[in-house]
């Protein structure tokens, strides 16, 4: 066998081994059951942002590198539902318009929180989350995401 032939294939043998990695990450992702996600802005196109506001009582900082991608979403979980196991490569606030929202995250250990109407929290960036709907009654969210640009918003990642 010469050069050329075993440097083709080692080639091939890792472009099929990086296909599988693929296929498998792909079969063991979880998908969303009872969820509706209704786009209402985005992609909208931000340049670096550089913002802080601090008052004795209160304190607020964002801050980019690189332009950004916005979404608005509102996001209808049935009861037993949920958005599916997955990450964003940036940060999401998650508000709750309705029901009760549990949430499970792999940088919290997956300690399940629970977010009623009217409340809300941040999702972190990379960090394997389940959104969810143990209640009774329909739950909706607004979400608002803020990701690098053209970057996908959502990688579906497989159960923990």
């Amino acid at each position: 066998m010469n050069k050329k032939t075993l440097k083709l294939m080692v080639a091939g043998a890792l472009v099929a081994g990086a296909c599988g990695v693929v296929a498998l990450r792909v079969a063991w992702a979880t998908p969303p059951q009872g969820f509706t996600a209704t786009n209402i802005v985005g992609p909208v196109v931000l340049d670096e942002i550089q913002t802080v506001h601090q008052t004795p009582d209160y304190g607020a900082m964002i801050l980019t590198r690189g332009l950004s991608d916005v979404y608005i979403t509102h996001l209808k979980i049935v009861p037993g539902g949920h958005g599916g196991w997955h990450s964003h490569p940036g940060p999401s606030i998650i508000t709750v318009k309705s029901g009760t929202a549990t949430f499970y995250d792999e940088c919290d250990d997956f300690t399940p929180h629970r977010y009623p109407a009217g409340t809300g929290f941040v999702e972190d960036a990379e960090c394997v989350h389940l959104l969810t709907n143990e209640g009774n009654v329909d739950l909706e969210v607004v979400v608002v995401q803020l990701v690098p640009f053209e970057a996908p918003r959502r990688i579906d990642e497989p159960a923990p």
